[in-house]
């Protein structure tokens, strides 16, 4: 079965200078995670795109017959898409979004930055899960967003299989691989996130080889801090980061 897009969880595209912003939704979830983050972005000048990874913002049962490798191809993709319109490009990742930009960095070598937003390497509440066959559907928490009155588009179940496929892809994250991180990275980390704990940012900042890296706390949101209270703080610090690594870069509009 086809199952539609949900209204509002499409991928969106929105034209502006020669740097390119790459915004990368987290697990279950759907663009409409980053788009506040995206339109204010493009506000600034930035060219912004954001794809739907294969399945998401669908139906959960789609889900189930994606891998951890599409996910990580749809974002490649949009990386060649941006390519051909920006002469500089940074990955903004949330959550799962922050673990394949990590893997996308050190796939694709034109990558100029990279902003993580409460990275995942490990899922607490997953790992009971990790070696078991049943159930085929689990329920689904609502999402850890601190603000009230925000709605995030995801899904009320999730699949064995498809947390099976996030636990492979963070596995791939490895010492080695951070070590071959050598690029800028500015990453935020929720100090009270009850889906990936803040020491998931800690160890990726530890390990890293990026001469130029640093990490803020956010004090006022929990995991989905890209739709939370600490988003415009975000948005703030991304900009000022990027600006001052763009010191000398002619851009373009």
């Amino acid at each position: 079965m086809i199952y539609p897009v949900i209204d509002g969880a499409e991928s969106f595209f929105i034209k502006g200078n020669s740097v390119g912003l790459l915004l990368s939704h987290g697990f279950l979830g759907t663009p409409q995670s980053v788009k506040d983050l995206g339109e204010q972005f493009a506000e600034l000048g930035y060219t912004v795109y954001a794809p739907r990874l294969k399945s998401h913002g669908t139906h959960y049962k789609d889900v189930e017959k994606a891998t951890h490798e599409e996910w990580l191809s749809d974002l490649e993709k949009g990386y060649k898409r941006l390519k051909r319109h920006c002469s500089v490009i940074y990955v903004v990742g949330q959550s799962m979004g922050g673990t394949l930009a990590i893997l996308l960095a050190n796939k694709q070598q034109g990558i100029d930055g990279l902003i993580l937003i409460n990275a995942a390497l490990f899922v607490p509440s997953y790992e009971s899960l990790r070696n078991q066959i049943t159930p085929r559907y689990i329920e689904e928490s609502k999402p850890d967003i601190k603000k009230q009155g925000v709605v995030e588009i995801t899904y009320s179940k999730v699949p064995l299989r498809s947390i099976h496929q996030l636990q492979r892809l963070m596995n791939k994250i490895t010492v080695e691989e951070l070590r071959n991180v050598k690029i800028p990275l500015l990453s935020f980390k929720s100090l009270e996130d009850h889906v990936v704990p803040p020491e998931n940012t800690d160890y990726i900042m530890q390990h890293v080889s990026s001469l130029k890296k640093r990490s803020i706390s956010l004090s006022d949101s929990f995991h989905v801090a890209s739709m939370d209270n600490d988003k415009n703080k975000i948005i703030r610090k991304t900009h000022a980061y990027i600006q001052e690594n763009l010191q000398g870069t002619e851009i373009s509009v």
